[in-house]
Order: structure tokens, then sequence, then C-alpha cells
């Protein structure tokens, strides 16, 4: 499976590569960061943030996309640059008929580290190890791109078993039937 993690930010888009199954090593296959400048207008980094994700699809062709969640968080500014870019991500994504999976960021921090309190050197860190890397990849918005591919390489098996298993129960289900309507009250008699 190859998965491209998609770490969002207007200024530092995160952009990892990660191929592999649960339960074997997993390979690297590229990292990096799609940048704007903050000076620039917001209709142009957004054609940016699009053209550097694109170029990663074009070159490494994933069969999933991992974005993460946006999340509410007090600086409703970040959050909207965040969206904006999770939002071009998804669109690139879904537009080649790619499957998009969307993580919090605790739920990466917790299948990388093991809690979903982990702070970002530590994730930097269990990356390196987990792609056996010589140093954690910098900026760190480009090591958690990695982490979303990591989470989703490795839950993505269990979440399609239980989406099967709740396709399965729901087609087994007995049908309730419809009842009919009641006809409308009348006043008075009828003959």
């Amino acid at each position: 499976m190859r998965v491209l993690g998609v770490d969002p930010g207007l200024t530092r888009c995160g952009i990892g590569v990660v191929e592999g199954v649960a339960g074997r090593p997993l390979t690297m296959i590229g990292v990096g960061v799609v940048r704007t400048s903050a000076d620039a207008d917001l209709g142009h980094r957004l054609v940016a943030v699009e053209q550097g994700i694109e170029r990663w699809l074009d070159e490494h062709r994933p069969e999933y996309v991992a974005v993460e969640r946006v999340f509410s968080q007090h600086n409703v500014r970040t959050v909207m640059g965040t969206a904006q870019a999770s939002a071009v991500a998804i669109l690139c994504a879904s537009r080649r008929g790619i499957p998009v999976a969307l993580h919090t960021p605790s739920e990466v921090k917790a299948a990388v580290t093991g809690s979903g309190r982990a702070d970002k050197a530590q994730v930097g860190a269990m990356v390196t190890r987990l792609l056996r890397l010589a140093a954690p990849p910098k900026p760190a918005d480009a090591a958690d791109a990695l982490a979303l591919a990591i989470c989703h390489i490795w839950r993505a098996p269990a979440q399609n078993r239980l989406q099967q298993a709740v396709a399965l129960h729901a087609s087994k289900a007995p049908k309730t039937p419809k009842t009919p309507a009641s006809p409308p009250a009348t006043k008075g008699r009828t003959a």
C-alpha cells in the first residue's frame, strides 16, 4: 500500500509518501514541504499548494491519501488556513479518484508513538525509527506528513474490516415494513 500523507498548512504543507503493509517494515518513498509566502494573496497560495500536491501525486502515484483532520484551535486564522489547505489536498485526491482518509492529530500520535498526547519531537523520533532514517525529517510538518501515512497504513486494514462488517450486518438486518398511512379523519357521516 502506498500512502501520501498531508499535514495541511498554508505556509508549510507537509507531504510524505510511505509504502508498506501493517506488521511489516515500512519504506519512506519521499518527503517534503510545499511552501507559500505569508505575504502572497490567499488565492495564489492555494493554487501553489494545489500545484505542489499535484506534482507529488503525479510523481508518486499513491493508492490512498491521508490528511490531518482539522480540529478546533484557539487561533481561528490558523484553523482557517489549515482547513483551506486540507480542502485542496482532498480535492486533488478526489479529482483523481484516490480514496482520502482523515485522521485526527491524536489518532496519528497514538498510532506512531503509543500516546495521543505525544509532542512533535516524540513523533519525529518515532517516524525516524519506524522508517529507519538517519535523522528526523525537517521541518516537523514533513515528519507529521510521514506519521499520517504510517497511521493510515496501520489503521486501514482494521477500519476496512469494520466497515465491511457494518455493511454486512446492514444487508442482513430485517427490513421494517412501512406502515400504510392512516386515512384522513372525516367529519360527519359517510354513506
